[in-house]
């Protein structure tokens, strides 16, 4: 009960702070709390272990990065022409794949087959958080409107099939997109869910687990294999990403058939999601090809130490396997 009542004092003194901000700051804060602001102070407020000071640095941190690089207005700037947006598609693997049995919504992250080679830093980056404003103005308001309570938050499943240690090529790029999540949009995963997991996932994962705070750890789930069985238990069978539908299937680019394939620009999740950006820039006559330039905010140190460690790991299994699974291990070596 005391715990509660600090909580609630917490939250009750960063509102009152976040009403001295200038008028800008607030309007931008209502496109991120959709009618709950509560519960996002309370996210904030997590993220920084219930300092009401951090939380309020780290808020107007978001809010001022939000109106500098015109996150309000992204859904308004389609990545075209629509071959480069599928060829993001088949190289960033994220998807809507359904919704859990209490209706949050799950998405499927294919972490170790995804690429990021066919295109620039600037348009994954633009790409990600599309996919970010989409499910914080559209899907969890859509899930809130239908169950009738506040979700706010969702579930991740992470696959990692085909994870290797040339994943470290793209650690500049990960680090980038986990950063912008970190410090714009904290605790809104509810659970992570990690799949099909290689061994060099478990070696890291003994090493940074012990890196992360408390209610990090307890949000990751290891589970066996593609989780099936275990995930069947919170959703139904038609939610499960279609890599989890079968044991020892792993992970694909491309399912037998597109429909189910999360990543797929032909899944109705992202068929809709473009063309509600599309009609978006119609409407404002904003179409024109070119990628978004969002300014990376600057790592939390704690962030950067388990970027660090990550990498330290990589480097040491590639030392033990005399190669880093096909990279120039010279190459491997300077990054």
């Amino acid at each position: 009960m005391a715990a509660a009542a600090c909580d609630a004092a917490a939250v009750e003194q960063l509102a009152g702070l976040l009403d001295q901000v200038d008028a800008p700051l607030k309007k931008t804060f209502e496109n991120v709390h959709q009618g709950y602001p509560t519960e996002t102070l309370v996210r904030f407020l997590k993220a920084r272990e219930w300092h009401v000071d951090k939380a309020r640095s780290m808020l107007e941190d978001s809010l001022n990065w939000r109106i500098q690089n015109e996150i309000d207005s992204i859904l308004e700037k389609p990545i075209i022409p629509v071959d480069l947006y599928k060829s993001i598609r088949d190289t960033q693997l994220i998807g809507l794949s359904g919704y859990s049995k209490e209706g949050i919504p799950v998405f499927a992250i294919g972490v170790g087959l995804s690429t990021y080679d066919k295109a620039s830093v600037n348009y994954y980056v633009q790409s990600h958080i599309q996919i970010n404003e989409y499910r914080d103005r559209f899907i969890l308001p859509m899930a809130t409107k239908k169950h009738g309570r506040p979700i706010t938050t969702c579930i991740k499943v992470l696959d990692m099939t085909g994870l290797k240690l040339s994943a470290l090529n793209q650690m500049k790029i990960v680090t980038a997109i986990s950063t912008v999540d970190d410090l714009n949009y904290p605790e809104k995963t509810e659970t992570y869910y990690i799949v099909n997991a290689p061994y060099i996932f478990s070696a890291c994962w003994r090493v940074v687990k012990p890196l992360l705070q408390e209610r990090t750890r307890k949000k990751v789930h290891v589970l066996r294999g593609c989780g099936k069985d275990e995930l069947l238990k919170i959703m139904d069978y038609s939610s499960l990403p279609h890599f989890c539908r079968r044991e020892g299937s792993g992970s694909s680019k491309h399912s037998s058939s597109d429909a189910n394939d999360c990543f797929s620009l032909d899944h109705p999740f992202h068929q809709e999601l473009y063309n509600f950006i599309q009609e978006q820039a119609l409407n404002q006559e904003l179409i024109k090809q070119g990628s978004l330039h969002v300014k990376i905010p600057e790592q939390d140190p704690e962030d950067a130490k388990i970027v660090e460690v990550i990498e330290a790991e990589f480097h040491k299994l590639g030392v033990q396997n005399g190669s880093a699974n096909g990279v120039d291990k010279a190459k491997f070596m300077s990054n």
